[in-house]
């Protein structure tokens, strides 16, 4: 096994395509760009590619650096290079910028061409099934009829999923990680009120604030503050934090005064500076709307009858925002459905977050199955 590095310098593409998109929700995108980048070699038969879907505030950068910006790694690069688990001296990898996003692709920050101005509130809202169409004309660009395996977390895993319902033939493996069939009312709660801390502060300006050169920073802020919060477990919060504070006594104020409340504040703040509101609500919005059963009287295993993919589901036992009961779910409608899946539930303390990190079990798990996978693919 060779040992694992970078992928380096890596330079951000773009692909444009005039053929219009409809989306489930009624619009239509006229014409659109793509963001992407690859990594490793396509093969010769264009059999060793591997989509790596996004969560929602990720993007394309998935892996290596960007060589006037090397401090920008990309989200997954501890999964995906040379000799990790993801190899891609074995494989070759795609990420893209999702319709609507804000690094690249066609966005409510992007100028619509009927009006000279940036989208703003008329982007269309998207959806999962919107997102894997696109993704799935970037790879008739790329010329890839089938890939060796979609792969994403949290969101990203519902991508890989509605791949298997959507374009069934295109699709050899799905890796869903630390995901969910569809999200629980609780879950949609908590996306609603950090659109509302969005929606309602005084600089939204009903989603076109572009054109009044502010940004609705203090929503953002909030917004990111609940959702990260979500994404930790107790555990890994107390671990990290515990009841610590700055001072090291009580300074009986409302200001920063637990470390705590200054971790929150500086992912707000950082969060605020580099996404785009707008971008926000449509990704929390496509996370509410996914629901593969909702076409299939709630069916879950009716939903999955067309799939053909070989699966893997991942979970972690402290991620309390989408709970191994839920990957279960999913797990129970494959196997209804006489799919060759594989489970694996990891105890790892870190929450949601956990199918970001560098768990040695979890990774050892990838790495195996990619590499079963690339002896497959061998000649």
């Amino acid at each position: 096994m060779s040992q694992p590095r970078s992928v380096g310098a890596v330079v951000a593409q773009s692909a444009h395509f005039d053929e219009p998109l409809a989306t489930r929700s009624g619009g239509v995108l006229q014409a659109y760009d793509l963001a992407y980048e690859t990594y490793g070699t396509l093969n010769a038969e264009h059999s060793n590619a591997v989509l790596v879907c996004h969560a929602l505030n990720a993007a394309h950068h998935v892996a290596g650096y960007y060589a006037d910006d090397p401090k920008n790694i990309g989200w997954w690069d501890n999964m995906v290079g040379p000799g990790k688990p993801l190899d891609t001296d074995k494989f070759f990898v795609l990420g893209v910028n999702n319709i609507g996003g804000c690094f690249g692709s066609t966005g409510p920050a992007s100028i619509n061409p009927k009006t000279g101005k940036p989208y703003g509130s008329s982007f269309p809202v998207v959806t999962v099934e919107d997102w894997v169409n696109a993704q799935a004309r970037l790879a008739d660009r790329l010329g890839i009829e089938r890939f060796a395996a979609v792969m994403g977390g949290s969101l990203g895993a519902m991508q890989a999923l509605q791949w298997t319902i959507s374009h069934p033939a295109r699709i050899r493996n799905a890796i869903a990680i630390a995901t969910a069939p569809k999200l629980s009312a609780q879950n949609i709660a908590f996306n609603e009120v950090a659109r509302q801390a969005i929606t309602t502060d005084p600089d939204f300006h009903g989603g076109n604030y572009y054109g009044h050169g502010v940004v609705p920073r203090r929503g953002l802020r909030l917004a990111r503050m609940i959702g990260h919060i979500t994404y930790l477990s107790d555990d890994a919060m107390m671990e990290k934090f515990g009841r610590a504070l700055r001072s090291g006594a009580p300074q009986f104020h409302f200001d920063v005064d637990f470390e705590v409340e200054s971790y929150l504040r500086y992912q707000g703040d950082k969060f605020a500076e580099y996404f785009d509101a707008n971008t926000y609500l449509l990704i929390t919005r496509a996370l509410d709307y996914f629901d593969p059963a909702q076409d299939y009287e709630g069916d879950l295993s009716r939903a999955f009858e067309r799939a053909k993919a070989r699966f893997l589901v991942i979970s972690f036992t402290s991620d309390w925002r989408f709970a191994s009961s839920r990957s279960r779910e999913v797990v129970k409608a494959l196997l209804d459905n006489r799919l060759d899946v594989s489970y694996a539930e990891i105890d790892a303390p870190h929450g949601h977050d956990a199918f970001l990190l560098e768990d040695a079990r979890y990774h050892a798990l990838v790495r195996a199955w990619y590499d079963n996978l690339h002896r497959e693919l061998a000649p």
